[in-house]
């Protein structure tokens, strides 16, 4: 996003790996997608590039702005279907969870790739001081 460049943990020996890492990206801007990048990792030499996607964080932003306190929890504030415009695999729900908190879970397919998909989930957190 950006400039900014957060990698996972390397899983050694596995087709179908499972991360489970927390990522954090300060979001300045949000017209700027996510831009996320699959590799496989190669001790000696260069990484393969395994595929890449891109997240349009605007959806998630504007539920955001909403000021959805008032919900539920557990309702979806906004349901994103797969199209040419995006790389979601299945319909993904923006999800209110109470105490300002919303989250997006996603499958997303793999581009440049016969075939891969990612399962993500992002999540909004403000942080005190930021303005992002």
């Amino acid at each position: 996003m950006g400039s900014q460049s957060v990698k996972t943990q390397v899983i050694k020996k596995n087709c179908n790996p499972e991360w489970n890492d927390v990522l954090t990206l300060s979001v300045t801007n949000p017209n700027i997608p996510i831009k996320l990048a699959v590799y496989d990792h190669d001790t000696f030499t260069k990484h393969d590039r395994m595929g890449d996607a891109t997240i349009d964080i605007r959806p998630y932003i504007e539920c955001m702005q909403m000021g959805l306190g008032e919900l539920p929890i557990g309702t979806a504030a906004k349901k994103l279907q797969p199209n040419e415009n995006n790389c979601l695999a299945d319909e993904s729900k923006i999800v209110w969870t109470g105490n300002g908190k919303m989250v997006q879970d996603m499958i997303l397919k793999l581009q440049h790739v016969e075939r891969g998909k990612l399962q993500i989930q992002l999540e909004w957190l403000d942080l005190p001081g930021n303005k992002g």
